[in-house]
């Protein structure tokens, strides 16, 4: 991710595809609202528990979401971004922040540039913050910083930049400072600008007035900012310049070092200064790793990949909409791709881009944007779709769940029903789901028991099926690697152990770590693996 790449054709140059993570309640999804405030796709930004469906928060589509005021599904919206000197495409993925529902993040993260990690000023780096930062590590995405909630009591400064650079391991380089601090936080100082950014604590919505400064002695700064915050101010930020590097574009390329911005979302104060930052420093759209070969933005043929597949996301129609991130090439409505699992062409009729639930027909799309294809169950995640070539795309996990319970429909007659719908729900990645060997029924698996909630809820809703989670006798589950002589002889002699997943793999399932042990030393040429690739 270096500057000296070649050249990409302008169309993909403008656009920047990132996701935005953090923990639960850091303020993500209000900050997604005012990215679409300012970008001119929505003229009012709905506040998280506001009331009435006209302010309802445009990123969170389930009906749960809205009722409880959390995000449990990763949405896409696409809008333009203009700066003095250029228009750019963001295409931006807003992450559940629940650490229940992680695995569709760390899927997400496979289909994105770059990211926006947003930190509550008075908690600092969290426990989820600091997981979905090493997913971001492994795959070295440059991460930008945002420090929320400014105008609420928060913590010394240099503690929370010292508390990222201990907790993640990664250099921080301040973009903007603050002046003051919870009740009396007036702004912060673009560093990157010498412009002094003034908060409008009267109006949410308004952008925050900015003032052009001839370095930090112009004594218009005395002007606007009282004696006492202002002497304060200026002691930190002699101290900021001495003791923290400055604004590196290649370190923060290879994702070592973060630019951080404070400011409050909710009184759409700092959100531009961010953004206008991703706009300047956020990576055009990258190479995606592939088999076997990479796919380079610039290639003139269209690839993409599925990262998420979405079900009833109009539960009127009862449609499936895959999200495809476009590798490469200039897609057009209509366009025949080859689905490689199937080697069958598919002609692309309806695709559509997404801001939030709504949707509109994509005429056109670039290498880095995110499409959604509407279909009938035959895009999986993992997916590849090409204008021929046999291209798998690589590094899209599914992880081992860490909960497992058995699931019966209210009505017993309506089992068939059931089982439909846990296909759909194994393929959306929104839960694994499991048929053992020798019992009747499903064992469903997820990360965290709030997606049992979320899944009974679901199924209830979008079938018109009430159902019952129970305990189940299994705590986790291993899929199974290694020669067909070997898994046959694992399989046959412990047939109350396996189940097959909803893509026919062979998984065991485990009661106690005994379990796993026991087939480490009786069954060498066989490894259990609590992750599987989503490659097909």
């Amino acid at each position: 991710m270096l500057d000296n790449a070649p050249q990409l054709p302008p169309e993909i140059s403008r656009r920047r595809t990132f996701a935005i993570i953090s923990h639960p309640d850091a303020g993500k999804t209000t900050l997604t609202e005012k990215f679409l405030l300012y970008g001119g796709a929505i003229q009012m930004a709905g506040q998280v528990r506001a009331k009435g469906e006209a302010r309802r928060t445009r990123s969170d589509f389930m009906k749960m979401e809205q009722d409880r005021g959390i995000s449990v599904s990763a949405s896409a919206m696409s809008f333009d971004y203009h700066t003095p000197e250029r228009e750019f495409r963001f295409n931006l993925v807003d992450t559940p922040g629940h650490s229940d529902f992680s695995e569709d993040t760390y899927r997400t993260l496979t289909a994105v540039d770059a990211a926006v990690m947003v930190i509550d000023g008075a908690k600092g780096v969290e426990s989820q913050t600091q997981k979905l930062f090493e997913v971001c590590r492994l795959r070295d995405l440059p991460i930008l910083t945002f420090c929320n909630k400014m105008d609420r009591e928060s913590r010394d400064t240099f503690e929370i930049i010292d508390e990222i650079q201990e907790n993640l391991a990664i250099d921080v380089t301040p973009a903007s400072w603050p002046i003051g601090r919870g009740r009396d936080f007036v702004g912060c100082y673009d560093l990157l600008r010498d412009r002094l950014e003034l908060m409008d604590r009267a109006d949410r919505n308004k952008i925050s007035e900015s003032i052009a400064i001839e370095g930090l002695d112009d004594p218009k700064l005395a002007e606007h900012v009282p004696a006492e915050l202002l002497d304060t101010f200026l002691e930190e930020i002699e101290m900021a310049r001495e003791l923290l590097p400055a604004m590196d574009h290649k370190a923060f390329l290879e994702g070592t070092l973060t630019p951080i911005w404070f400011g409050s979302a909710i009184n759409s104060f700092g959100v531009q200064e961010l953004m206008s930052g991703i706009a300047e420093f956020g990576p055009e759209p990258q190479p995606q790793s592939a088999s076997p070969r990479q796919v380079s933005a610039d290639e003139k043929k269209v690839a993409g990949f599925v990262f998420k597949v979405q079900a009833n996301m109009d539960p009127k129609h009862r449609d499936r909409v895959a999200f495809v991130r476009l590798a490469s090439g200039h897609f057009q409505r209509g366009m025949k791709l080859t689905h490689v699992r199937s080697k069958k062409p598919m002609a692309i009729s309806n695709p559509v881009l997404f801001l939030a639930a709504d949707r509109e027909l994509a005429e056109e799309a670039w290498a880095g944007d995110i499409i959604g294809i509407p279909n009938h169950g035959q895009l999986r995640i993992g997916d590849a779709l090409t204008e021929g070539e046999a291209l798998k795309f690589t590094g899209i996990p599914s992880f081992a769940p860490e909960l497992l319970q058995t699931v019966r429909a209210g009505d017993p007659m309506k089992a068939k029903h059931l089982e439909k719908a846990l296909m759909q729900f194994a393929e959306e990645g929104a839960a694994k789901v499991f048929k053992p060997s020798i019992a009747s029924g499903f064992i469903v698996g997820v990360v965290g028991a709030l997606q049992f909630e979320v899944l009974a809820s679901r199924i209830e809703l979008e079938y018109g099926l009430p159902v019952r989670f129970e305990p189940s006798q299994f705590t986790s589950a291993r899929w199974v690697h290694g020669t067909e002589e070997a898994v046959d002889k694992l399989v046959n002699a412990n047939k109350q152990h396996i189940a097959h997943d909803n893509d026919g793999d062979v998984v065991f399932l485990t009661r106690l770590q005994w379990d796993i042990d026991r087939v480490v030393r009786d069954y060498p040429d066989v490894t259990l693996s609590n992750t599987k690739e989503m490659m097909v």
